[in-house]
C-alpha cells in the first residue's frame, strides 16, 4: 500500500491524523471488513518475538504509530514518520464524526461497569450517537462465538475493541470476517481514561514524549518491567536496524 514504511518487520502507514480518519471514512463507506492496528515500542518488540502477531499487523488495512519513541527512532531510521496518531484521540474523533455522521458503534472491552459508563458518557456528550451495542471484556473460550455473533448482528460501522493486547489483535484477525465490520480498532486503555478511570499525562508530557513516564509514575510496579527491562529490548532492535543486521 503506498505510503507504508517498515520498521523492525511491521508495516506501518505513513498518514497524519486527519489523513487517517479520511481513509477510515472511506472503508465505512465500502461497508467491507477492514482492521486497524496501532503500533508502538512495546507492540513492535512483541511482534518482533511473535511471527503470528507480526503477520496479524502487517495485514491490516490500516496501521498507525502510537508511540513516540517510534517516531523518534523513524527519523533515525532516515523514512520519518508524519506525526504519531494516538489510539485514544483517533477513538475521541471517530466517536464524535459517528455522531456526525450516523454511524453506529460498538463499545466491546474493559469490566462491565466501565464499558456500560463509556457508553453511557458518549451517548450523553453527542445525543445523536448511535449505539448498536456493548459487552464487557470477558469471555471464557467457549463463548466466543456468542460474542462474534452478537457483534455481527449488530451491524455496527465502527468496533471499538478495549481487550489486551495480543489477545485484540488475535480475536480481530480470526473474526473480522465474520463480523463484517467495516471498521474495527483496538484502543487499549481509552475506555479507562475516558470515564477517569486512568488518567492521562498532561499535554507538555506528551508533546515531549514522557507520557510513558506518567504511566509508569501511576502504576510503577506494573509498568517498571514494560518500560525498563522489555523497553530495552526495543533500543536493540532499533541498533541492530541501525547497523543493517
Amino acid at each position: 500500500m503506498n505510503g507504508r514504511i517498515e520498521m523492525m518487520g511491521c508495516l506501518i502507514d505513513n498518514l497524519s491524523m486527519e489523513e487517517t480518519l479520511q481513509r477510515i471514512e472511506a472503508f465505512i463507506r465500502s461497508g467491507l471488513p477492514h482492521q486497524h492496528a496501532a503500533v508502538n515500542a512495546d507492540k513492535l518488540r512483541k511482534a518482533s518475538k511473535d511471527p503470528e502477531l507480526r503477520r496479524v499487523i502487517n495485514e491490516c488495512a490500516l496501521i498507525n504509530v502510537d508511540g513516540v519513541p517510534v517516531v523518534w527512532a523513524s527519523r533515525l531510521l532516515g523514512k520519518p514518520l508524519k506525526e504519531r496518531v494516538a489510539g485514544i484521540d483517533l477513538f475521541e474523533f471517530l466517536v464524535e464524526r459517528a455522531a456526525e455522521r450516523g454511524w453506529r458503534v460498538f463499545f466491546l472491552g474493559a469490566q462491565e461497569e466501565i464499558v456500560q459508563a463509556v457508553k453511557a458518557l458518549y451517548e450523553k456528550r453527542f445525543p445523536r450517537l448511535q449505539v448498536a451495542g456493548y459487552r464487557n471484556g470477558y469471555w471464557r473460550p467457549e463463548e466466543e462465538a456468542s460474542v462474534v455473533r452478537l457483534i455481527a448482528d449488530s451491524r455496527p460501522d465502527l468496533l471499538f475493541v478495549a481487550i489486551s493486547s495480543p489477545k485484540k489483535e488475535q480475536f480481530l484477525g480470526r473474526y473480522q470476517a465474520e463480523m463484517r465490520v467495516p471498521f474495527a480498532m483496538g484502543v487499549g486503555g481509552s475506555f479507562d481514561i475516558a470515564v477517569g478511570k486512568v488518567k492521562r499525562a498532561p499535554m507538555w508530557m506528551r508533546q515531549c514524549g514522557l507520557e510513558w513516564f506518567f504511566r509508569f509514575l501511576q502504576e510503577p510496579r506494573r509498568m517498571f518491567k514494560r518500560y525498563f527491562i522489555d523497553g530495552t529490548y526495543f533500543f536493540w532492535l532499533l541498533l541492530k536496524e541501525l547497523l543493517g543486521e
